[in-house]
């Protein structure tokens, strides 16, 4: 017998990543079942479209000849425009030009991993029994984090493992010289720029010190791996002695709970409920995001006995096609995106904290016989996809949710299914000259 699981229809207002929302005040009567799934109709959410950006003429970036330059140069900026000059000199000082890092930022893997290569890395052995572990250890913390917050305690801890293996792994690259070597290549000058202020704030108010500098080649730091800025507006003083320090478990964690809070975390949804689809399914509508009570009414019909509210929407996923598992993403789900903008990140996390407290992974399994397409391949599709009228936004061989949906429409009119899954076997009259 599956267990039920409850769930209250009528939670806090809904503050998901890029949008807004608001709470209708009105309660539902009765639930009304449709599988396994309870839908209690009421009018709680309704989300707003994200807004969409303002297109503006790009603005042509400084060049400099040297790494020395460009310091020279931000450091008069960073000074004319308030930032304390001894702690800007003396962070620039340190700062010296790492290749590495700009390879690193550049560089693209020969092969686009299957979903369940990550997800395989994401639950291994020895990350779900350390996480136990230490789970157990902050198990008392992390409830009183998830009473205060609303955020699911396995999911904090399922990031702290992802992020840095429980803290043990906090990154041994020097932060000025990444995020000076990022901003002196060029390509994301503005961000990691303003890393580095938000890292000279950060250090004047002593919550960071100058020992504490080294982090991942990409500006991530501590025990859960905040950039400096996001830190500077998420960060929070967990343990109570006064500074918020991304390297101190206290901080990090309570600090990690805050960020998906503010982002737009609901209390008592899960990240996903694993789902299945009837035979007659429209798998033109994978992808999509409905309310809970049209999915139902299209058949789709989760594995475990859960209780939805009618209005809240959720996305359908099949992160390997019609054979793969079957997922109804929440909100909440790309809430954890805010940490890495990956679905199957995501996916990871959300399996890990299931793992580390003892419960199921996903019960459809995955058709490990695809086989991935390569780089150049995918950059073959993306070509031949826009030529022939499915406009994938670019050839950078990059497999992403343009290319995902662009493929999508192609399956749906060449007599495939429309799942949007790109593999070898599926998209091999596009992938080869």
């Amino acid at each position: 017998m599956m267990l039920k699981k409850q769930y209250i229809a009528f939670f806090p207002a809904l503050v998901m990543v890029g949008c807004t929302s608001q709470q209708a005040m009105q309660e539902s009567n009765k639930p009304v079942r449709q599988g396994n799934v309870e839908i209690t109709q009421t009018q709680t959410i309704q989300v707003k479209p994200t807004p969409q950006p303002v297109v503006t003429q790009p603005v042509a970036k400084p060049t400099y000849n040297s790494f020395y330059d460009w310091k020279s140069d931000f450091s008069m900026r960073a000074i004319a425009s308030g930032n304390d000059a001894a702690t800007v000199r003396r962070l620039l000082d340190s700062a010296y030009l790492n290749q590495q890092v700009i390879s690193l930022d550049s560089g693209q893997p020969e092969f686009s991993k299957m979903p369940w290569e990550y997800v395989d890395s994401a639950v291994s052995d020895g990350r779900v029994s350390t996480g136990k572990r230490k789970f157990a250890e902050q198990r008392a913390y992390l409830s009183q984090l998830e009473s205060q917050y609303g955020v699911s305690a396995e999911i904090v801890a399922a990031i702290w493992g992802m992020e840095s293996s429980y803290g043990v792994v906090t990154g041994n690259s020097s932060l000025p010289s990444s995020l000076g070597s990022l901003a002196y290549d060029g390509r994301r000058q503005e961000f990691a720029e303003t890393q580095l202020l938000s890292l000279a704030t950060l250090l004047q108010r002593g919550d960071v010190s100058w020992s504490q500098l080294e982090g991942s080649w990409a500006g991530g730091m501590g025990q859960t791996q905040f950039i400096p800025a996001t830190w500077l507006k998420h960060g929070v003083d967990g343990d109570g002695d006064g500074h918020r320090n991304p390297w101190a478990t206290g901080d990090a964690l309570a600090s990690t709970a805050n960020y998906l809070s503010n982002s737009g975390w609901v209390r008592g949804l899960a990240p996903f409920y694993e789902a299945t689809v009837p035979t007659s399914f429209d798998y033109s509508t994978v992808g999509s995001k409905q309310s809970a009570a049209r999915w139902a009414a299209m058949g789709v019909d989760t594995i475990a006995d859960v209780s939805l509210d009618a209005n809240t929407e959720m996305e359908l996923w099949l992160p390997a096609g019609k054979d793969g598992p079957v997922l109804l993403l929440s909100p909440n789900f790309d809430v954890i995106k805010v940490y890495n903008n990956s679905s199957s990140y995501a996916l990871g996390v959300s399996l890990l904290g299931k793992a580390i407290t003892g419960q199921g992974g996903l019960q459809k399994s995955w058709p490990r016989y695809e086989r991935p397409l390569s780089t150049t391949q995918v950059r073959n599709l993306q070509q031949r996809l826009t030529s022939a009228g499915y406009d994938t936004k670019g050839a950078d061989g990059i497999v992403g949710t343009n290319t995902r949906m662009a493929f999508q429409r192609w399956q749906g009119d060449n007599g495939q299914t429309p799942d949007g899954f790109i593999t070898q076997r599926s998209a091999s009259s596009l992938a080869s000259w």
